[in-house]
């Protein structure tokens, strides 16, 4: 890796830069996807958005197309014309126009600018930006049913425009009384977008988790522990696991009742929600967001009642 990369200059973190700026409102929809501009990231990261684009320029083998792109002129008219960005503006008012047509970066762009930068602002912000996209795309992403029912003049309004504020409640309240979306992949850094999956699966549980899962450990425990009150959770793993009897004391005494048994039978994972809902996870849940890996529904009831068969 290109040493130059630690050369960038950074400033002091600004807390109330950090803690103040709208990221909601510096997300744009460009050619399908969710991006966000390289002067408005510079800007959150408190670096210069020309030594952001270099940072991005000595390591773009670790950006792709689908990670980060450069504008058409058209495009940046465009957003130019129906968004005003602040930044935008700013630049083309200060300098006569920007002399390069700005890049813009998805949300996987941005969790490898954050650890191309490796500084405190990028971490920080990193976490924001992140439940930022997790939030938006919680109704964009996976409910293009929804969306299909929204002409393109709404969706962008359900987006950008602080007076359609009703109009996402519409939307949630649609997706919270529908079926969810049976399959969902993460990729390589989508930690935070993993972790929430999860711990979202789990609070549905009612009565028992039963969790079958070859590597667990004190992070799988933290996934665990956002399951509601009185909830018994069972895991079922193998004797060389590195959860310790203390690690299972600890947690009992805080978020009764956790029991761990042991058995060679599986390879794969499974996260079963009171008996009848039941999920194959890709990936160990200490390890979800690490590596590319994708959550599936099992629809079939007599696949989740043979696993629970078995594991008995």
């Amino acid at each position: 890796m290109d040493k130059k990369i630690n050369e960038i200059s950074v400033k002091e973190p600004d807390e109330v830069l950090i803690n103040e700026t709208p990221i909601k409102n510096l997300i744009y929809v460009i050619r399908g996807q969710q991006v966000m501009l390289d002067s408005d990231l510079a800007m959150l990261y408190q670096v210069e958005t020309r030594n952001l684009n270099k940072a991005m320029k000595r390591n773009v083998d670790r950006f792709p197309e689908d990670f980060c792109f450069q504008l058409t002129r058209e495009e940046y008219t465009n957003l130019m014309f129906q968004f005003g960005t602040s930044s935008l503006q700013e630049s083309e008012n200060t300098h006569g126009g920007r002399r390069k047509l700005p890049y813009v970066f998805t949300e996987q762009g941005i969790s490898m600018l954050s650890a191309v930068l490796r500084s405190e602002v990028a971490v920080k912000v990193s976490v924001r930006i992140m439940r930022t996209f997790v939030e938006m795309r919680r109704f964009m992403a996976n409910n293009s049913l929804v969306l299909s029912r929204i002409n393109e003049l709404e969706v962008k309004q359900l987006s950008y425009q602080k007076e359609t504020d009703d109009k996402f409640e519409q939307v949630f309240h649609y997706i919270s009384e529908h079926e969810e979306v049976s399959q969902k992949i993460f990729f390589e850094g989508q930690i935070y977008d993993a972790f929430s999956l999860l711990t979202e699966l789990v609070s549905k549980a009612e009565k028992e988790i039963t969790l079958i899962d070859n590597y667990v450990d004190v992070e799988t425990l933290n996934i665990l522990a956002k399951k509601q009150e009185n909830v018994k959770v069972q895991i079922y793993t193998v004797k060389r696991t590195k959860l310790s009897p203390t690690d299972i004391n600890n947690f009992n005494q805080q978020y009764p009742a956790l029991d761990v048994d042991y058995t060679e039978e599986f390879h794969d994972r499974f996260l079963i929600i009171d008996g009848t809902l039941a999920y194959h996870v890709g990936a160990s849940l200490k390890d979800a967001g690490k590596k590319c890996f994708a959550i599936n529904k099992i629809e079939d009831r007599a696949n989740i009642n043979n696993i629970l068969k078995r594991i008995l």
